[in-house]
């Protein structure tokens, strides 16, 4: 018994010393909790509104105000029109809008009845329905409110409408949120491991001294699996027309040239994992653990950005896909062109130009 104590310390003495392992042990843990504590929830903030109000009575000035104190949505634009309502949903930042009906307050009074429309950008189906399910419960509260002591109610009517969704299906989201998971994992994970694995059996140097130039090196590396990934975004949006019906409503060119820029960002930062990793099991784990939780939890694939802490809002901008699936959104959903999404692709280009920067900077120090 004594062996075995004696034995069971020296392997708590090795775990202590380790500080990768007890970084896995503690630190992993702790990190996770938080980030599905702060990431995962149901509840709206903040969701940005725009109002066409064709009446402008006290009435339309009273429902605007609840709405907005409630802190569930945050008025930001006044529309003159309807027609304009499609073409600040394609800029993306509102995400739904009230339209009230002209002569509200006359309706209400005279009538009893009074309608307002409330038109949802709907690429993000789940956060749309409970969008409106909140606004119909303000509603219900006001008139409520506005019927105490009334022998003959008034009744505010909503009407709802969505756009670039009109059926709420789910996979319209997912689509667009597994291509660029698949695209950032299987691409960094792949080439990671590619160049760790030269590294492993002694082929790297070989190739550092060579005529090749480090930037020669680095194409060649990526070049067959930017053509493999090229194929699976090809499978992707093939199955998700021809299979769940995901529509591509915008330019197919200008969709496969996104994805040919986050494809090679998942290159190059693949590369990049791979000249700090030493060996193949090191480089899987970094692409594994550094990339799947936050492409999944902060990239706004699955839980609005904007409901997240300020820091993880802040951390968010620096996680790629979060540019590329707005970017995928857009473009299949909504049909916009070049001018909607000039700046998420400019963010994935400067997140390119950097990771292959630093990557030609490691096997440059490397080689010296």
């Amino acid at each position: 018994m004594n062996r075995f104590i004696g034995f069971v310390k020296k392997e708590f003495y090795h775990i202590f010393r380790d500080k990768r392992s007890m970084l896995i042990l503690f630190g992993m843990p702790i990190v996770q909790l938080l980030l599905f504590g702060f990431v995962i929830t149901n509840d709206l903030k903040d969701v940005k509104m725009a109002v066409v109000d064709h009446s402008k009575d006290s009435y339309t000035n009273e429902i605007i105000n609840k709405i907005t104190s409630s802190g569930y949505f945050k008025l930001t634009d006044n529309l003159e029109s309807i027609n304009q309502v499609e073409g600040v949903f394609r800029k993306g930042e509102v995400k739904l809008a009230l339209v009230f009906e002209p002569d509200f307050a006359t309706n209400l009074t005279k009538e009893s009845k009074a309608k307002v429309q409330i038109l949802t950008d709907a690429s993000d189906p789940n956060m749309a329905n409970l969008a409106v399910n909140y606004l119909q419960g303000i509603l219900q509260n006001y008139n409520l409110e506005i019927n105490r002591g009334k022998v003959l109610p008034f009744q505010v009517k909503p009407q709802t409408r969505m756009y670039f969704n009109t059926s709420l299906e789910s996979v319209f989201m997912f689509v667009p949120g597994i291509m660029a998971t698949i695209l950032m994992l299987v691409s960094a994970m792949m080439t990671s491991i590619s160049i760790a694995r030269e590294k492993e059996l002694g082929t790297m140097e070989i190739l550092l001294v060579s005529p090749l130039k480090p930037l020669q090196i680095i194409l060649g590396k990526v070049t067959p699996y930017l053509l493999l990934s090229f194929i699976n975004a090809l499978v992707i949006v093939g199955m998700g027309y021809f299979v769940f019906g995901v529509p591509v409503l915008g330019s197919f060119a200008l969709l496969m040239a996104e994805s040919i820029l986050f494809i090679l960002l998942a290159l190059s930062l693949g590369i990049f994992i791979s000249t700090v990793s030493n060996s193949q099991q090191v480089a899987m784990m970094l692409s594994m653990f550094a990339l799947m939780l936050p492409t999944i939890l902060l990239s706004g694939f699955i839980f609005p950005i904007r409901n997240m802490p300020l820091p993880l809002q802040l951390i968010s901008n620096i996680i790629p896909p979060r540019w590329f699936i707005v970017v995928i959104k857009n473009i299949m959903l909504k049909g916009v062109g070049f001018e909607y999404i000039w700046k998420e692709t400019l963010v994935l280009i400067a997140m390119t130009t950097v990771f292959i920067g630093l990557s030609v900077k490691k096997f440059k120090i490397r080689l010296e």
